[in-house]
């Protein structure tokens, strides 16, 4: 553990990051697979329903910096084009 005061707010707050990174990236996982998996179901109606959600999560995942611009719109690209191949 630090000694310096300035150091132990530094290790606070990379945990509260920390943190807060895990909890986006697994929300847009969960999401993600959630849309892949109706879309393996052949269940197009749903995964149409899905598809803004999981661009909203992707996109707010990218705001707050839990993941690069360029990640976010490759995934949503990648997922996009499953949904036009699925059609």
């Amino acid at each position: 553990m630090a000694n310096i005061k300035s150091a132990q707010k530094r290790i606070t707050i990379a945990k509260s990051r920390n943190d807060r990174n895990k909890a986006v990236k697994s929300g847009v996982k969960s999401i993600t697979k959630k849309f892949e998996r109706a879309l393996a179901e052949g269940d197009i109606d749903l995964a149409k329903t899905l598809f803004p959600e999981v661009t909203k999560k992707i996109d707010t995942a990218a705001s707050k910096g839990s993941i690069h611009k360029n990640t976010a719109g490759r995934k949503k690209s990648h997922l996009a084009l499953s949904l036009n191949k699925a059609q």
